[in-house]
């Protein structure tokens, strides 16, 4: 039924529940009733109003009461009458409820669930029906269309009265084909291409991979920011009176696509001037000058005005002046085209760290959060203290995120730090399989848990059963033994695996323990104690076993060795870096006891660089030599590369020495046979190109270039250096990460390599 029609409806109801009532202003008011209502109790609806018995009728009273009858917010229509009897007056408030919305429902939607639309719309059921969250609601849903590039959908809303005080509601959908983005144009433009203005915006043209990244939809409240990214554009780039307007969105005559126009005016561009500084400073102005980005003769960039801002309030903040003002005086000269630069100083009162408090860790002891905090009650107050103790917390993978906000002390110069985490799962249970082009299948069940009791204890039992190995691991870690910067752990491990020219059965143990330098450079050390097993040779290899059982070993063998290592580790974020760098450098020395003697050294570095936006660029280099300790050094213990985690394109563990081997039959006739030796040095480096996409689930996409060898005796480093290039995924997967890489071999190996290139696959690894 149709509001209106309700309405008529209404003023009948209403006249009818009136007959016998009058005005009768100045009576005594004996009794007040409520009529009409049936659903909200007359005792709710009478606690709402002044007017009590024994009180007087007066118009202001009553138009009162019925306002207030109104706020209540369940009635479309309240009246008052009035009728006298011998005993005075009896007061009557008349009302008609709202209907109740019983039933939601949405016809002609396919694009969009009914589920999602029920969620985003304003009514909902079993409510008070109102007209404005009606009209509020179709607004949404058209909203929602719209992000989803149907530019041009129709929601029509239906209403059907279940009488006496109720309605179904239902949205008559008409979603239209999908509209996009065709040309973003600009006007005024001249510094800047299109193009590159068109890269700055986070709104995209249509492409024809449009179905999968959403680019060329039209989104209002991101094209209106874009206004804003471009002026910030210009502004880091000497613009300073750029003028940026409001998109202008434009449907075609064909009313298949959006076409959008930004106009511009960019004014002149400036560079930096001269650069000073005033006020209190607590450095002479040459040291903190050579703090600053900005230089003078670069383009004037007010993101790099920021930096150097907040360097410089770090600078007081790091000795205690927690409240120290930076303000940037700037002069600009029109002719000359440049800004000169002031920097008044004002560094306030020293400010010490009263009580630090920690919410938001249930699981989590109160120890394990404040150890990793590099600030302390009682001490100055420091900037650079608060950002690493983010860090450091976001560096343990226990928390989703982590705050630190101060708030006032009991003094003017006292602060309290509010450190609130949110814990995340730590621990798992997999069962499950997977693939690596190293393993082939592979079958695996492990139970982790990185913050066990709560303590930031490491433990994990784990096994794998592949197509070619059988790995199994019991391990505990207690990064901070006895509550001291020491870290102690060990595990018991046993694994089989069969590689081209033999089997190598392993079962060991470790100890291992670390101390940290500081909170960018640790220290750590590895006992281990391995019974290792050749067995199962292949022809060629059985052959050169006979020859010389030294240098081409089977059966039993024991090791006795220590790992040292240092690492220097300055990336933002461990678990994900995108800046910083890694540098590592490893010996191991095999011969405490044991039959095998070799000495590994190993250097490893990794820089991560943010190129733009979440594109990430990393170069790594690694250098490795293994020598002979009084014996040779065992065959599986040198270097071979290869596969998904070195050489990509090349199979894994063929990158090395090679020797070729004639075997013969008791008839004489014979095949070649090749054994893969090992190195004694090892050089490779990856350079790779990551970027997201698609973000909200953990896609991203990676471009490499990979290159390397491993060298034997004789040989010297990058005398020889294979290569290959190629792209892939990967994902953070519930069930472990994945990549999914196809390397191509730029200069392949006659006889080895495909010159197609291969697929890496791995699943289930850390990458």
């Amino acid at each position: 039924m149709p509001i209106s029609l309700i309405s008529c409806v209404v003023v009948v109801v209403v006249q009818f529940v009136l007959a016998g009532f009058a005005y009768a202003g100045g009576e005594k008011i004996v009794e007040i009733v409520v009529k009409g209502n049936r659903r909200i109790e007359a005792p709710a609806i009478l606690n709402a109003i002044k007017t009590k018995v024994g009180d007087t009728v007066e118009g202001d009273k009553t138009d009162n009461d019925i306002r207030a009858i109104y706020k209540m917010g369940f009635f479309q229509d309240v009246l008052a009458a009035v009728e006298v009897s011998d005993k005075g007056a009896i007061l009557a408030y008349v009302v008609i409820e709202k209907p109740i919305v019983r039933s939601i429902s949405f016809e002609g939607n396919k694009e969009l669930s009914s589920d999602k639309l029920k969620e985003a719309i304003e009514l909902r059921q079993n409510s008070v029906f109102s007209s404005k969250d009606l009209t509020k609601s179709v607004a949404k849903i058209k909203k929602l269309y719209g992000d989803e590039g149907y530019y041009l959908a129709e929601v029509e809303p239906v209403i059907v009265d279940t009488p006496p005080t109720s309605m179904t509601v239902s949205f008559k959908i008409t979603e239209g084909k999908k509209i996009l983005i065709r040309t973003i144009a600009f006007d005024g433009n001249k510094s800047f291409s299109n193009r590159k203005l068109r890269g700055v915006m986070e709104t995209k043209e249509q492409w024809f991979l449009s179905w999968l990244t959403s680019a060329g939809t039209y989104k209002e409240e991101v094209l209106k920011n874009d206004s804003a990214l471009i002026a910030d554009f210009y502004m880091n780039n000497g613009f300073v009176n750029v003028k940026v307007g409001e998109p202008v969105v434009k449907l075609t005559d064909a009313k298949e696509a959006l076409e959008v126009s930004v106009g511009i005016t960019e004014g002149d561009q400036y560079r930096i001037g001269e650069i000073g500084f005033k006020g209190e400073l607590l450095e002479p102005a040459e040291v903190l000058r050579k703090k600053l980005k900005g230089e003078p003769g670069e383009l004037f960039s007010r993101a790099v005005l920021r930096t150097d801002i907040f360097t410089l309030t770090d600078v007081y903040a790091d000795k205690g002046y927690a409240f120290a003002n930076v303000n940037p005086l700037t002069k600009a000269d029109p002719d000359k085209k440049v800004i000169d630069l002031t920097f008044d100083m004002e560094r306030g009162d020293l400010v010490y760290y009263e009580r630090i408090n920690i919410a938001g860790n249930p699981k989590t002891r109160d120890k394990v959060v404040r150890r990793e905090l590099r600030i302390d009650e009682g001490l100055l107050s420091s900037a650079t203290g608060m950002k690493q103790s983010k860090q450091n917390l976001m560096n343990t993978g226990y928390f989703e995120e982590a705050t630190l906000a101060t708030s006032k002390g009991s003094a003017t110069n006292k602060l309290n730090v509010d450190v609130n985490v949110k814990e995340k799962p730590t621990g798992t249970f997999s069962i499950g399989g997977g693939y690596s082009s190293l393993d082939g299948i592979i079958g695996q069940g492990s139970v982790q848990q990185a913050n066990f009791l709560g303590l930031g204890l490491k433990a994990n039992l784990s096994g794998s059963i592949g197509g070619k190995s059988q790995t199994y691991s019991l391990g505990v870690t207690d990064p901070y033994f006895l509550d001291t910067k020491w870290t102690l752990g060990g595990d018991i491990y046993r694994s089989e695996r069969d590689y081209t020219d033999y089997s190598r059965r392993l079962m060991g143990g470790d100890v291992k323990a670390g101390y940290p330098i500081n909170d960018f450079i640790g220290t750590f050390f590895i006992y281990k104690y391995e019974s290792k097993d050749l067995y199962n040779p292949q022809t060629a290899y059985q052959s050169l076993n006979f020859q010389d059982p030294t240098l081409y070993p089977l059966g039993s063998s024991t090791t006795s060795s220590i790992f040292g290592s240092v690492t220097r580790n300055t990336t933002d974020y461990r678990l994900d870096p995108s800046s910083g760098m890694i540098n590592s450098l490893s010996a191991e020395y095999a011969g405490l006891g044991g039959d095998n003697r070799y000495a590994r050294y190993i250097g490893d570095t990794t820089w991560f660089h943010p190129l733009y936006k979440r594109v990430i660029f990393s170069s790594k280099l690694t250098l490795g030599y293994v020598q002979d300790v009084g014996k040779p050094v065992p065959i599986d213990e040198k270097f071979y590369l290869g596969g998904i985690f070195s050489l990509r394109g090349f199979k894994a563990r063929t990158v090395s020495p090679i020797k070729t081997e004639l075997n013969k039959d008791i008839n004489g006739s014979g095949s070649i046979g090749q054994i893969y030796l090992g190195g004694n040095k090892e050089a490779f480096g990856n350079i790779e190109l990551t970027f997201p996409i698609l973000q909200e689930v953990g896609i991203k996409g990676v471009a490499f270039f990979d290159y390397g060898n491993a060298y034997g005796y004789g040989q010297n480093l990058f005398s020889s250096v294979l290569m290959s290039y190629g792209a892939g995924f990967r994902w953070a997967s519930p069930i472990g990460p994945l990549r999914l890489e196809y390397g191509i071999p730029l200069n392949p190996r006659s006889g080895q390599d495909s010159k197609t290139g291969r697929f890496e696959f791995s699943i289930g690894s850390m990458f």
